[in-house]
Formats: structure tokens, sequence, C-alpha cells
């Protein structure tokens, strides 16, 4: 074996057999969004992608095409399927779908229940039963702290929705604060813990701790004055 050859990381199947549906409203944020799409195909999951019209101005989707190899969808006219239903038949077979970025617009359609175009419609016609919706907000810090955003934030929540941060750092804008999408590989990771069994739902849970030991001989020892907060 090769000096340079690596395992791969035991992580790299955990969305097998999975199929998710990746949805961009518009926001700078979606040049993140191509990244995720290659960390979901690593991860062993089947990614479709379904822009909207603001999307498209940020990235294209050429390049969603190619990393997710399946054809993209942009509009809730496309005649490609023989129903002429995308809106329905994009998420019959989807295990998940993850708006990243969903913009400060899209959480408040999907707060009010709107659906003009092919993104949103999808989320309104998954079932809802067997096909989560997950949101990754992503926008300029004054618009995720106003109190309509936060409103409309809680209204999805409320109906269902699984909001995946926002971060907070340095903003395209060049301001600095909450609401920078969370990074693909955090993204990966929430979409494998959504998944995954959730052993301790239910249970409560007492976490105790106390000052560090480490015994330097038999005698003695060095530890700290530690409050266990």
């Amino acid at each position: 074996m090769s000096a340079h050859a690596t395992t791969p990381p035991a992580d790299d199947a955990e969305l097998a057999g999975r199929h998710v549906v990746l949805g961009l409203s518009g926001g700078i944020a979606c040049f993140k969004s191509a990244e995720l799409v290659r960390v979901l195909v690593k991860a062993g999951a089947t990614v479709q992608v379904v822009m909207t019209e603001a999307a498209e101005q940020f990235i294209t989707a050429v390049t969603m095409q190619a990393l997710s190899n399946r054809t993209v969808y942009t509009s809730q006219w496309d005649a490609r399927a023989p129903n002429n239903m995308a809106h329905i038949n994009l998420t019959r077979e989807a295990d998940a779908l993850i708006v990243a970025p969903a913009s400060a617009d899209f959480i408040a359609k999907l707060a009010q229940g709107r659906a003009d175009d092919l993104l949103s419609l999808a989320c309104l016609a998954r079932p809802i039963e067997r096909c989560a919706l997950l949101l990754a907000p992503a926008m300029n810090r004054e618009m995720w702290a106003h109190p309509a955003t936060q409103r409309n934030a809680a209204q999805v929540a409320a109906d269902g929705a699984v909001l995946l941060g926002p971060a907070a750092g340095d903003q395209a804008c060049g301001e600095v604060g909450d609401g920078r999408m969370l990074e693909p590989q955090e993204l990966r990771d929430a979409l494998v813990a959504h998944f995954q069994p959730k052993l301790l739902a239910g249970r409560r849970v007492l976490v105790t701790a106390g000052p560090t030991y480490e015994a330097i001989d038999p005698v003695r020892g060095i530890t700290n004055l530690s409050s266990g907060k």
C-alpha cells in the first residue's frame, strides 16, 4: 500500500440509501450548497436539486447538475414529468427535503403557506409524516434579528420544520453576527443525526461534574479548583 494512501472515513456511507431533495432559495450562501451536494453524495445519498429563480442568480443549475448527477428542477411548469406535477413527484420518494440556503423571504413564504414556485410547492406538498423539512437560514444579521423573521421562524418550527442554525460570523455584506448558513459538513452531520434513532427521547438526564485529578505517583496528584459548572 502506498505511504500516501488513506483509509476512508467511517462516516462515508452514513446516508446510504437515503434520497434527499435539496432546495436552494436566493442568497450568496448558494455557493456553499455546491459543497453540500458533494458531501451528501459522498455520504451515500442521492440528491435531487430544486432551485428558485432567485437562486439561479447566484449559482447555475449546470453546476448543481454536475455535482448531483441529476437534472435540476427550477420551474413549477416543468413538463418533463409525465403528469406535469413535479411538485408532487419530487418528494414522494424523498426521505428529507432540506432548503439551504433558506432566505428570509422563503421562510416568510412557508410561514404563510404560500406556494408560488416549485420549491415552496414541494415543501407544502411533501408527505409530512415521512419526509422531514429542514431549513438552513442564511441572511444578513439585521434581517435574521427582525421581529417578522423571528416570528416566521417560530411559525415554521411550530408547523414541523427543523431549523438548522444560523451560525454567527463574518457576512458577505461585511457585517458580523447571526445569519450565516451552517457549513456543508455541519448540515451533513445534522441530516445524519436526523435519521438516527432517538434512543434517549423522553428521557431526563442529570449530568454531574467536578474537579479533575491526575496521579503523579501513589501519593501525590495534580488537581484543580473547578466548580463543576
